[in-house]
């Protein structure tokens, strides 16, 4: 049943990244909207989601928010209590079925960049950097990129390319010595659900969000979009959704 009462963009972003997320899995999970959605998951249709933290911590219950990839809540009650180390190896021996990204700008074939805007030594912007974003993107299996749309962000060609999605298209991934069959999954925005097309690893739309249009997400892309045979409505936040996020997951609003 769809909620009648108002959400935000960030709640909708936070409903549609859980939506995505598979009972069982392993996800390596970030701060801010991957957080909520993975709490959001484990308490709707995943509750048994296993949320992986850069500092090591697996599978914790996520009865409270963390407030960061380090709190120790990242480590309450979980059956791994390891280190940073101990996670990479985990992703890089393909345990690691799903990771969540962000970025400031991506391309057509799912590459991020989380460096700079403009040039590299002059830039007009300099951003944190990776962090663990390319061991992410180089070792789950399936990447899912959580952001908001805008053609500033959906560019033709990265300023700086920091994780690997399909690169250079079809194959590329492969050359480059990565894992045959992993990488980029989905793209989840304010305007729509994305996805790649098989063959050729271009981003194509899947759904749309609530009162967009195709043409408002062309019109925010940089880029030609390919489009399912079979698009559809991505459908709200319902009323269940947005009362566990705002009374269990995040009462005190620290994201939404």
């Amino acid at each position: 049943m769809a909620a009648k009462e108002a959400y935000n963009k960030s709640e909708m972003l936070i409903c549609s990244a859980a939506r995505q997320m598979e009972d069982g899995a392993i996800c390596f999970i970030g701060t801010g909207i991957p957080m909520l959605a993975a709490a959001l998951a484990k308490r709707t249709h995943a509750p048994r989601l296993v949320a992986a933290f850069e500092f090591g911590g697996m599978g914790p219950d996520l009865e409270r928010l963390p407030v960061a990839v380090g709190d120790s809540r990242t480590f309450h009650r979980a059956p791994v209590a390891g280190s940073i180390c101990d996670l990479m190896e985990a992703a890089a021996r393909g345990m690691v079925e799903y990771g969540f990204l962000g970025g400031a700008q991506i391309d057509m074939f799912g590459n991020l960049n989380a460096t700079v805007i403009g040039d590299h030594d002059k830039p007009k912007v300099r951003f944190p950097g990776s962090g663990g974003a390319n061991d992410i993107g180089s070792l789950c299996w399936r990447t899912i990129a959580v952001m908001r749309h805008g053609k500033q962000r959906f560019v033709p060609r990265l300023d700086f390319l920091t994780t690997a999605g399909y690169l250079t298209g079809p194959g590329a991934r492969e050359r480059a010595g990565l894992a045959p069959g992993a990488g980029p999954f989905r793209v989840v925005t304010d305007l729509a659900i994305l996805g790649y097309e098989p063959a050729s690893c271009r981003m194509q739309v899947l759904k749309l969000q609530p009162g967009a249009t195709l043409e408002a997400v062309r019109a925010e892309t940089g880029f030609e979009l390919l489009v399912a045979a079979d698009l559809a409505d991505n459908p709200p936040p319902t009323a269940e959704e947005l009362r566990l996020l705002r009374e269990e997951i995040d009462p005190e609003h620290l994201y939404t």
